[in-house]
């Protein structure tokens, strides 16, 4: 995965419950989750670990597709982090807790 690039990502709040987003820095972005300064709904459900991830080359396809995630069922979004679970190797380098 290149740096800064757009990505749209799932994660696994300590509740496990689901949290979907994007963003061009997943690192930081992961870091301010974890740290409780991320969106409102992970500040109370710390840590979080990030379960699915999927690389843009533009915001607008990463927001595009956080707006399809969001609609799926929780099913579905557990069978798409089943599916790429297969292949974790996109998250290499990616630091989930601080």
């Amino acid at each position: 995965m290149q740096k800064n690039s757009n990505v749209t990502y799932m994660l696994r709040c300590s509740d496990g419950t689901l949290y979907t987003g994007w963003t061009n820095n997943i690192e930081k972005r992961l870091k301010a989750h974890n740290e409780g300064k991320g969106g409102k709904y992970t500040r109370t459900r710390i840590p979080v670990e990030l379960v699915y991830l999927e690389e843009y080359d533009t915001r607008q396809e990463a927001m595009s597709r956080e707006v399809q995630i969001k609609r799926l069922t929780r099913r579905d979004k557990e069978e798409l982090i089943r599916k790429k679970a297969e292949n974790r190797s996109d998250y290499s380098g990616c630091k989930t807790v601080p």
